[in-house]
């Protein structure tokens, strides 16, 4: 079973052209909660951050929630497959990342209701 706290607030996952410059506003004045992350390939770059600060050039899918396993996870812990395993049952689409001390785990706003009712009934708490 894990904690899992919603993170307040709507997420955006973008693309961006690869060799764009991302915008300082990415970066600058977060709030307590907020989340931000960036990926560099040869294709693109994928942004992960609140609505508000979503670069204006980069092409956006849908809204998205966020959510946060609340304490440090061993990256070996196989703590995704346990979030993503009952989301997939539920038909719930989901994007994931993790840093050095916890995982992420993002789903539709459309599909928040159903997203943790999924987490629950496989024993996770989701709080917020």
């Amino acid at each position: 079973m894990l904690d899992i706290a919603l993170l307040p607030g709507e997420y955006a996952v973008c693309r961006m052209v690869a060799g764009s410059t991302l915008p300082y506003a990415l970066s600058s004045g977060l709030r307590g909660a907020d989340v931000v992350t960036v990926s560099w390939t040869s294709d693109g770059i994928s942004v992960i951050c609140p609505i508000d600060r979503a670069p204006a050039q980069a092409v956006l899918e849908t809204t998205w929630r966020c959510l946060r396993v609340t304490a440090p996870v061993a990256l070996a812990a196989g703590s995704l497959a346990a979030l993503v395993d009952p989301l997939a049952e539920a038909r719930v689409s989901a994007v994931t990342f993790s840093t050095f001390d916890t995982d992420y785990l993002l789903v539709p706003t459309v599909r928040l209701t159903e997203g943790t009712a999924a987490l629950q009934r496989a024993g996770h708490r989701v709080t917020g």
